[in-house]
């Protein structure tokens, strides 16, 4: 009974894949590359525009060290109102924070090895995990 059941389901998932290769859906649909009007190619204004001269410097807007340093710290955009409240609240920081991070005289709390291990931890779906308690 149970293999005639089997064959049953088996016979019907065949016959229903083979019937969807023989439906025709030729109906007429619209092109959608032809739905919407191409915009005619425009030459735009000269903005009166020189053109480089040969062997001339690029103009470059800095070196390549000080477009790095822009492109990854921000430059001078104007701050948002929440940006500005929050650096108000926080009160002022030293110009450069990130250089003084590192320095033996700044303050800094040691968390312990938990911490360290809680870091270090492998990514994963914590089957595997465990708590170990110091004793």
């Amino acid at each position: 009974m149970r293999n005639l059941t089997r064959s049953i389901i088996a016979c019907t998932a065949v016959l229903g894949l083979a019937a969807c290769g023989g439906i025709s859906i030729d109906r007429e649909r619209p092109d959608e590359f032809a739905v919407q009007r191409q915009a005619p190619l425009v030459v735009p204004p000269d903005f009166h525009l020189v053109p480089p001269q040969p062997g001339a410097p690029r103009p470059a807007e800095g070196t390549a060290s000080q477009q790095a340093l822009e492109a990854l710290f921000g430059g001078s955009a104007p701050r948002s109102n929440v940006e500005t409240s929050a650096l108000d609240q926080a009160g002022e920081a030293a110009p450069g924070i990130r250089s003084s991070i590192g320095d033996v005289d700044t303050y800094t709390v040691d968390k312990g090895t938990a911490v360290q291990a809680i870091i270090a931890a492998p990514e994963g779906d914590g089957q595997a995990a465990r708590a170990v308690i110091p004793g």
